[in-house]
């Protein structure tokens, strides 16, 4: 196996869904400011932990899978049956937003995909999958924050991006000024504090006092569009997910919001009591889906424009463990959601479980290089070119051609 593994061939067995021209570079219209001109939003989530991706989207017709995976495998039948997708692959029964969307042509699922890393730290999995390098520890800015200092000079969505969370993940630092937010969970600081704080600092730091302005002006927007909700306590981390979402929408909806935006959900690392149809994972899945039907909500008209994509460190193990749960492994799944999606498909060159077919007689191997999905979609939804995407975005990646024909 190398290092970076290859997209899709049509050579290979035919459930790679789309035409001919998957790899074809398409030629798309320049984007506009002008009014009524398309606007497209780009959202790209995180899963820390490594996702089970044969959990959430089973193979179920393969003859290895339930032998594999187990008292946790999913089924098209029982009391919480999978939701078939295809002949093939059925989804599992917590994502039913997922699955309208997928029905709707709104979602797509790319399979056996995984980043050029192989081996099974989550640290380095998780910088190998922000940096958009091809090994870890090789610089400290992030592929999307990349792609936004690529995007045309004038364009509305070049002006900024959306950092969610306490701290601004490795997937957005870099030399492009991004907003920061995260959700509430105290009250904020009155506006006559936030007053004298900021003179105080124009004495002292000026540039400290910008900093501050600029996160004001967000928490503003914020405020503006009703993004401000604070979490009760039902619901834990779960319901985070949905607030989460439900606030950066509201942001990124706003006309003088950011167009582009990143944010993580951790806790997917399920070596233990992961659950089938039921559990852990499924409460996980559950809160990712009302995530995504946050997101549809709350970006209203602008949803037809907007591509959201769930990604991981890596995937898990094949086999479940002696604690009915999986342990680190290599190939998953991708997520694609949105308005501007051409989904109703999984998308998978599919290399089989027989054990000589796992990928050292342990994971799902992976055929689909994640960074060849990254590439399409922002080819599609903001003009970046081969060049560029892997030169600047992705360095050095011109193995992992853009996977095109992910958008309407």
């Amino acid at each position: 196996m190398t290092d970076c593994c290859e997209t899709p061939s049509l050579s290979r067995r035919a459930l790679l869904v789309g035409g001919g021209a998957m790899f074809a570079w398409a030629y798309r219209p320049k984007l506009a400011s002008a009014a009524g001109a398309r606007d497209p939003r780009f959202i790209v989530i995180v899963l820390r932990g490594a996702l089970d991706g044969l959990a959430t989207v089973a193979p179920v017709a393969d003859p290895s899978y339930e032998r594999l995976h187990g008292q946790i495998a999913l089924s098209l039948t029982g009391e919480h049956p999978a939701v078939a997708l295809d002949g093939f692959f059925a989804l599992h029964p917590a994502l039913p937003v997922f699955a309208r969307l997928y029905k709707q042509g709104n979602a797509a699922v790319v399979h056996a995909a995984a980043t050029s890393y192989r081996e099974r730290s989550h640290f380095d999995g998780q910088d190998v999958l922000e940096s958009g390098y091809a090994g870890p520890g090789t610089v400290q800015s992030g592929w999307l924050n990349r792609a936004i200092g690529a995007l045309a000079r004038g364009e509305k969505v070049a002006a900024r991006g959306l950092a969610i969370g306490p701290t601004t993940a490795l997937i957005m630092r870099g030399p492009v000024p991004v907003l920061g937010w995260a959700p509430p969970i105290a009250a904020s600081a009155s506006d006559d504090l936030a007053d004298r704080v900021l003179a105080l600092y124009a004495h002292r730091d000026p540039s400290l006092k910008a900093v501050l302005e600029q996160g004001l002006d967000t928490d503003r927007i914020a405020s503006r569009e009703g993004a401000m909700r604070r979490p009760g306590r039902a619901g834990g981390a779960i319901a985070a997910m949905r607030l989460t979402a439900e606030g950066a929408a509201k942001l990124m909806a706003a006309d003088d919001g950011p167009r582009i935006a990143a944010l993580s959900f951790d806790g997917w690392d399920t070596h233990a009591n992961e659950g089938g149809a039921v559990g852990r994972l499924a409460q996980l899945l559950g809160g990712l889906d009302s995530a995504f039907e946050a997101f549809e909500q709350g970006l209203a008209a602008h949803w037809k424009d907007t591509t959201i994509v769930a990604v991981t460190e890596f995937g898990r193990t094949a086999r479940i463990n002696g604690t009915t749960g999986t342990d680190h492994g290599t190939g998953t799944v991708a997520l694609l959601a949105g308005g501007a999606v051409k989904g109703g498909r999984v998308i998978a060159d599919w290399p089989g479980l027989k054990d000589e077919q796992l990928l050292e007689r342990r994971d799902l191997k992976p055929t689909t290089d994640l960074r060849a999905v990254l590439k399409g979609l922002l080819a599609e939804q903001f003009d970046l070119s081969p060049a560029v995407l892997s030169g600047t975005v992705f360095p050095q990646s011109e193995v992992a051609r853009p996977l095109l024909g992910l958008t309407a």
